[in-house]
């Protein structure tokens, strides 16, 4: 058992899988949420339900295994999507909120209200149906602090148990998470899961500092696989907390 305290939030089955050539079958998800649910995994992303056919099928094959890991799905900010998710019987639905200006302004050409906007009334949605809900801010790292405040506020106020920051291109080091995750750790009642990408080789220092300043909530995926140059290597993580159990 190491020093530091978060949970970890596995990704394979669902930011794993965008690695290219990696396209895991039905079976196959099932055998690996079986597996991480052997490890520990207190919470499994399973995939995205809005994709359907054999997508949607392996999560509601998985909800029935009964396993111990909470089973969550991935949604854009649209009600359909989360119908979706519904259908399959999650423990949480995760909805993914762009929050940069480079998504809201030159991907989705809308606004920041109309991000703040639909986030509520999906929040709303979910609420109605009585499930955990958690909220990803999709390129928090690029995103203007001031805003990520403000979405904040919205999930506090729509009882979101946990925001995820998404360093989305993987541009962070570990001075500026602590920074960011401490600023919101210290301004809201919300739990904070930190999800890294490795384009620089940074995504496991940034995890580590994003706990060391607050966040309960880690991100990671088997050998570090995922899309570009990947995600928070789960091994790596659970090496570096074992050694530093060692080093005290």
């Amino acid at each position: 058992m190491g020093i530091l305290s978060y949970r970890v939030v596995d990704t394979t089955m669902r930011d794993g899988e965008q690695k290219a050539g990696i396209a895991y079958s039905k079976i196959e998800k099932i055998k690996m949420a079986t597996k991480l649910d052997s490890m520990g995994i207190y919470q499994i992303e399973a995939g995205i339900p809005a994709m359907k056919g054999e997508e949607k099928e392996s999560i509601c094959e998985i909800m029935k295994l009964g396993l111990k890991a909470k089973i969550s799905s991935w949604n854009r900010m649209n009600i359909e999507d989360i119908k979706h998710s519904l259908d399959c019987g999650v423990d949480i639905i995760h909805i993914s909120a762009p929050s940069s200006d480079i998504q809201i302004n030159s991907k989705l050409k809308k606004d920041k209200q109309w991000v703040i906007d639909n986030l509520i009334q999906c929040l709303e949605f979910v609420d109605s149906k009585k499930r955990k809900i958690t909220v990803g801010f999709e390129d928090a790292t690029r995103a203007d602090i001031n805003f990520l405040e403000e979405l904040c506020l919205v999930c506090e106020e729509n009882q979101v148990s946990r925001i995820r920051l998404a360093d989305t291109v993987g541009i962070m080091t570990p001075s500026k998470t602590f920074e960011i995750v401490s600023r919101i750790k210290n301004k809201f009642n919300l739990g904070i899961e930190i999800h890294a990408h490795n384009d620089f080789g940074m995504a496991v220092a940034n995890s580590i500092a994003a706990v060391k300043a607050g966040a309960g909530y880690v991100n990671c995926t088997l050998n570090g696989i995922g899309e570009r140059a990947g995600n928070c290597d789960y091994y790596k993580v659970k090496e570096l907390d074992s050694l530093a159990m060692r080093c005290r």
